[in-house]
């Protein structure tokens, strides 16, 4: 080009004539965004700057929403099934024969046996209205996905300390100085992590990931900790160990906020041997340093005397901190004697102790920040700890997961770093401890709503939900002597345990986005089976199916009836303070999801198809008294619900007039509020609140006044958890309630009141010369839910997985590029793409999960690369262990939570004949949406 030749001028295209600002629904993070609208259809989406998660950024998984909005893999119609399940053979029908065969399924049940629908719900964001109207149904049998997600670290989490990672609570990103990660993924709380990493490392922080695989979060870690799956509890009871042995614990922090000083009883031949010593009221005693005597632990002035013993009517007590201190400084937990099973060196888990130990008390915080404490006494600092934790489905989806997260939020409260500048804070509305939380529920008569929630935090073996003959009464055995903990349900036992027949049949299985019958099973081509196994009689075991999903999931094939949900731009959504708010440690924040398009389809938001078979069944608080439908929709039951008298789903603008904030009546333009405010409210914590939440008057009473509370509860933090030790006492032939015979041994194991390490089952269980390596899977970054593969933008990011296999391995197999392996556990065998990764565990492969699809579904292409080269390990792993001789199959789950155990999985390799496809190759089913175009378009100029 010449010089002086002129370049015409290229203006940006227009790309909208219109944004409307919602939340996306890409993954948990809930963002916000701006979507561009240009002739009323979907051109954009970017992040909303104003909002209080994301600040702007949106990852690709977000921007890819358009895709997602777009995608040909969605439902068009209400369908009935026509021809056997499994085929994919349907026809469309109306809403309303649609409504009239669900409520010819559900309606007799209710009468007589509601037990026998069980209604479970997947990664949705609407537990609170779910629940509510199961309850309202009388069925005991609804939970979420949590329990094969990652209850183990809630349960632990409210258990300790009444609030656990994610969406309880977060890092002190401004103050931390190192920040120690355990098992987290790229997909949780990508946009905060990401974002608030970038924070602590520009302010000089330092970074420790400890996970088997180096992607993600852990490659941008200063330090790499490359453990041993199933391994991370004797890691932290190693470090527990060296803190103890250093004197690196902060002793006043425990004195003032924690049980620590709780006096127990020491004699075992005592009938209150491991329970606390109470007072004539039931408060917990403490000996008082001052004097030497007995105090309630609450009482104001009194500070618990660590060191102390008691003798009482011949009787010994001792303090919880005493055998907190006995229990970890045993040589059993020293560095030297865990090392070699944790894959790491016994220098490696010194110097973590030691760092930690220096930055906690070395780097101290100060704030010059008046407050006053729960006893009445004030204070004039708020001291801080610079050290924060995070953690998620890496340690928890163990069978040890639940003692594994109660040791890591033990380490916290051992340095003081919980709820104090620099290091975890709280979210509203928590944080709750488990007596704050309610009991669970099951049927009390046919006919009438349950008489409180399904799900709740038992406190001992009064509240289980099993019959006189101690069998369970919920279909998943959740709240029964097989995990007694199991505070969101156990969702991958349904279909298993329906099918068998135990602990009873059911009639109903009503799903709604719960892709069982492939991502998010164990055994997955066992449960495909088991959906479409027929009695002598020709009858299916399970003798109907209603399924709700915005997509053609491989889930849709197998059902009867599906009611078609809409996509998420297309419908009202509440990301609510009674459910999975999107609240900041500074802030109590809710939000929406409204319909920024209209459905083109005839399709129907699940929550608005729920409100109007809540109302033809003629559920009591789904029908007004005259018999009429209460809630038009769920954007009306968002507005008018009341959970209590002036607290709704949603805290932002309430009374008629606006200016109720959490408490208020109803506001009938609060919707049209939200959406002029971007979607979200917010309202901050005041200053002298901030910090030192469960014991801060101050937050207290604020959390009273926005209704998060209706009265303070201020609580000390369960090092010590009594309740776990109820349950010992139950297996030890001690009260009304008693586990049977063959589980007495596993509850005293599992339920010990301080955490301690045992082998995960399966790992236990099956000969590690035959299935030497560990397998493990993992989210991506850019995609999490099952609906990613479809999604024409991220498949252009992946859409195949590859089984990454360590150096080691890799050079002994003779493993080339491009080759294939057969992977075999002790329940079945896959063939997949294999890749070389060094940045793992020497003993350890994995993949991403859920990029393998089943031909036939999600409107791909039967030869699609993720149908020929994607592939699941849920086919290698059973929901029942192998057999240990005794006649019995256990489940594969945490005894106490009854997590999924999906992270206990061994293997073998060796090479297979190159080329695909994956096995196993199931033949496709009949796509009920045809199958998409090569291009996703629309118009000349998208």
């Amino acid at each position: 080009m010449s010089q002086g030749t002129k370049i015409a001028a290229r203006p940006s295209p227009k790309v909208s004539d219109e944004i409307r600002k919602t939340t996306c629904y890409m993954c948990a993070c809930r963002c916000g965004i701006n979507v561009h609208l240009q002739d009323g259809k979907v051109k954009y989406i970017e992040g909303n700057r104003d909002h209080p998660v994301n600040k702007g950024v949106l990852c690709a998984k977000g921007s890819a929403g358009i895709m997602q909005h777009y995608s040909p893999a969605r439902l068009k119609a209400p369908m009935k099934r026509v021809g056997p399940r499994g085929s994919g053979e349907f026809e469309e029908i109306s809403w309303d024969e649609a409504y009239d065969i669900a409520v010819g399924w559900m309606g007799p049940l209710r009468d007589k046996t509601p037990e026998k629908l069980a209604f479970f719900t997947g990664r949705d964001q609407s537990q609170s209205f779910t629940s509510l109207w199961a309850q309202a149904y009388g069925t005991p049998n609804y939970a979420a996905h949590g329990g094969f997600c990652s209850v183990n670290m809630a349960a632990a989490g409210i258990y300790t300390m009444g609030g656990a990672f994610w969406e309880f609570g977060q890092p002190d990103w401004d103050r931390a100085k190192l920040f120690m990660i355990f098992g987290v993924a790229e997909d949780h709380d990508s946009n905060p992590i990401k974002a608030g990493i970038g924070r602590l490392k520009a302010n000089g922080g330092k970074v420790i990931g400890v996970n088997p695989i180096r992607s993600g979060y852990n490659a941008v870690a200063d330090e790499w900790i490359g453990i041993t799956p199933g391994t991370d509890g004797l890691f932290i009871m190693a470090i527990m160990h060296e803190l103890l042995r250093a004197g690196k614990v902060d002793l006043e922090y425990l004195c003032r906020y924690t049980n620590a000083g709780f006096l127990v009883s020491a004699d075992e031949g005592a009938d209150d041997f491991g329970l606390f010593l109470r007072d004539a009221e039931g408060k917990a005693q403490v000996v008082d340093r001052a004097n030497g005597g007995l105090a309630a632990y609450d009482a104001k002035g009194v500070t618990a005397n660590l060191a102390a013993s008691y003798s009482q009517d011949g009787k010994t007590y001792r303090t919880a901190f005493q055998l907190l201190a006995e229990t970890y400084l045993d040589a059993r937990y020293s560095p030297d004697a865990v090392a070699e099973t944790c894959g790491l060196t016994a220098a490696k888990i010194r110097a973590v102790a030691a760092e930690l130990a220096r930055v906690a008390f070395e780097e101290e915080i100060t704030i010059d920040q008046p407050w006053t404490d729960w006893k009445g006494e004030k204070h004039d600092k708020m001291i801080g700890r610079p050290v924060a934790f995070h953690a998620m489905r890496g340690i928890s989806a163990h069978s040890n997961g639940f003692q594994t997260c109660r040791a890591l939020h033990l380490l916290q409260i051992l340095l003081g770093s919980v709820e104090v500048p620099g290091g975890f804070r709280f979210k509203p509305p928590y944080p709750k401890p488990p007596e704050a939380h309610p009991k669970p529920h099951a049927c009390d008569k046919p006919g009438q709503p349950l008489p409180g929630p399904h799900l709740g935090y038992p406190m001992g073996p009064e509240d289980l939900l099993i019959d006189d003959d101690g069998n369970p009464k919920r279909i998943d055995k959740a709240f029964s002597w097989e995990n007694p903990f199991s505070v969101h349900g156990l969702m991958h036992m349904v279909i298993s345990n329906a099918h068998a027949g135990d602990p009873y049949k059911i009639d109903t299985l009503f799903l709604y986005m719960a892709n069982m019958a492939w991502n998010s099973s164990m055994n997955t081509s066992e449960v495909m089976r088991m959906l479409t196994d027929q009695n002598d009689n020709g009858d299916y075991v399970i003798p109907h199916i209603i399924y709700s999903d915005a997509y053609s999931s491989e889930m849709v094939a197998y059902a009867d009836l599906i009611l078609p949900d809409t996509t998420y731009l297309e419908r009202h959504d509440c990301i609510s303070l009674l459910d999975r708010p999107i609240c900041e440690a500074d802030a109590a924040a809710d939000a929406i999801r409204w319909p920024v398009v209209e459905p083109d389809r005839n399709v129907k938001g699940f929550q608005s198809a729920l409100c109007d078979l809540g109302a033809r069944l003629g559920l009591p608080g789904w029908v007004n008294e005259d018999g009429s439908q209460k809630y038009a929709d769920y954007a009306d039951y968002i507005t008018t619900h009341e959970r209590r008298p002036g607290v709704g789903p949603l805290a932002g603008w309430r009374n008629e007039d606006g200016s109720g904030e959490g408490r208020g009546a109803p506001n009938p333009d609060q919707l049209d509020k939200y959406i002029e405010n971007g979607g979200f409210w917010m309202g901050h914590v005041p200053e002298e609140a901030l910090y030192y939440k469960p014991w801060n008057a101050a937050y207290q009473d604020w959390a009273v006044g926005i209704g998060l509370f209706d009265a303070p509860q201020p609580y000390v933090f369960n090092l010590y958890l009594e309740p776990a030790r109820k349950m010992q006492r139950a297996a030890e032939g001690i009260g009304d309630s008693q586990p049977p015979e063959n589980m007495r041994e596993r509850i005293k194991a599992a339920f010990t009141p301080l955490p301690e390490w045992y082998q995960p089952f399966e790992d236990a269980a099956v000969d590690h010369d035959e299935y030497p390596l560990h397998a493990l899977t993992q989210r991506p970054m850019h995609m999490y839910h099952s609906w990613g593969s479809q999604n024409a933008w991220l498949r252009q990011i992946t859409n195949v997985n590859r089984l990454y296999i360590p150096g080691k391995v890799w050079d002994e197999k003779g493993f080339e590029e491009g080759d294939w392996a057969y992977v075999t556990s002790v329940h079945g065998k896959i063939k997949v793409p294999v890749a070389r990764m060094d940045a793992l565990n020497g003993d350890t492969v994995w993949t991403w999960n859920a990029i393998g699809k089943k031909r036939g579904a999600w409107a791909l292409s039967e030869d699609a690369p993720e149908a020929t080269q994607g592939f699941l390990l849920n086919h290698l792993i059973h929901e029942l262990l192998p057999d240990k001789g005794d006649g019995l199959r256990w489940a594969n789950s945490d005894p106490v939570t009854g997590q999924a155990a999906w992270f206990d999985l061994r293997v073998n390799i060796e090479k297979a004949p190159a080329g695909g496809p994956s096995e196993p190759a199931h033949p496709a089913a009949k796509s009920q949406v045809g199958q998409g175009p090569a291009h996703v378009a629309y118009g000349e100029d998208f």
